[in-house]
């Protein structure tokens, strides 16, 4: 029985660690039948390294969001490497250290201008440089970390998290007419290195210790990768401008 991705092709950024959703998310795609690419940034060689634990080889090429120059290219790298793109996930955050941990308010506006140039604009510079390799429409994945509420320590990550759903919501307006599925995954908290660089993320991750309805795992980032590649494949063919919880259904709890 063939995979959910058979025949798919797909574009991966954020393959930093073995222990990120992106990671899991490229491990499964391969293993549901689809040809990835990955994207990697400041260190190719780091998530080079990474790769080799995938199911199958897999190119990976150097992609800064920020650069216009990188962003000009990628639709010919990539090209040449798969033919096109069926689908792009978007795992990519970046936040200065005076706009996290406690900060919000001293935070000074070029700090903040990085964190949503790199965490938000970025899903839509990123999907419109892959827009010449979809002319048959495809899924644009990311995601994002409930924007809903304020949560202890993540400052103005929140913020632009909220901008990345909101741009989300607009992209799936604009590219609905190139049947292009524009969605986010809202994943609970995982132990991954992007993690690790939140000041006190222990004290946001225990909230799910406590509140979470389903038995909450930091160490596990199978279930969202797994709601990443549904949401790449044909079983969401009408589902655009959505944010799906893959959060142990905390997202539904009030206290």
């Amino acid at each position: 029985m063939s995979g959910i991705l058979e025949g798919k092709r797909v574009l991966i950024t954020g393959v930093l660690m073995e222990s990120s959703i992106a990671f899991h998310t490229a491990r499964l795609a391969q293993e549901q039948g689809a040809e990835i690419i990955l994207t990697a940034f400041p260190r190719p060689t780091l998530t080079e390294r990474i790769a080799k634990k995938l199911p199958r080889p897999t190119k990976v090429i150097e992609l800064d969001v920020t650069n216009d120059e990188h962003l000009g290219r990628l639709a010919d790298v990539v090209g040449e490497e798969l033919g096109g793109l069926d689908g792009v996930v978007h795992s990519i955050g970046f936040a200065p250290q005076d706009a996290l941990g406690g900060n919000f308010l001293n935070t000074p506006f070029e700090s903040v201008s990085t964190a949503m140039h790199v965490s938000a604009f970025s899903l839509k510079s990123l999907t419109t440089a892959c827009l010449p390799l979809m002319q048959n429409g495809g899924s644009v994945v990311g995601l994002t970390f409930d924007a809903q509420f304020a949560w202890p320590q993540y400052d103005w990550m929140g913020p632009a998290k909220a901008a990345l759903e909101a741009t989300s919501r607009y992209m799936a307006r604009d590219l609905g007419k190139q049947n292009i599925r524009c969605n986010l995954i809202s994943a609970g908290p995982i132990g991954s290195m992007a993690a690790k660089s939140i000041p006190g993320f222990g004290e946001l991750a225990s909230v799910w210790d406590s509140r979470s309805p389903l038995e909450w795992d930091l160490k596990d980032p199978e279930p969202a990768g797994r709601g990443v590649v549904a949401l790449l494949s044909d079983w969401f063919p009408k589902t655009t401008g959505e944010i799906i919880h893959v959060d142990g259904g905390l997202h539904a709890i009030g206290a």
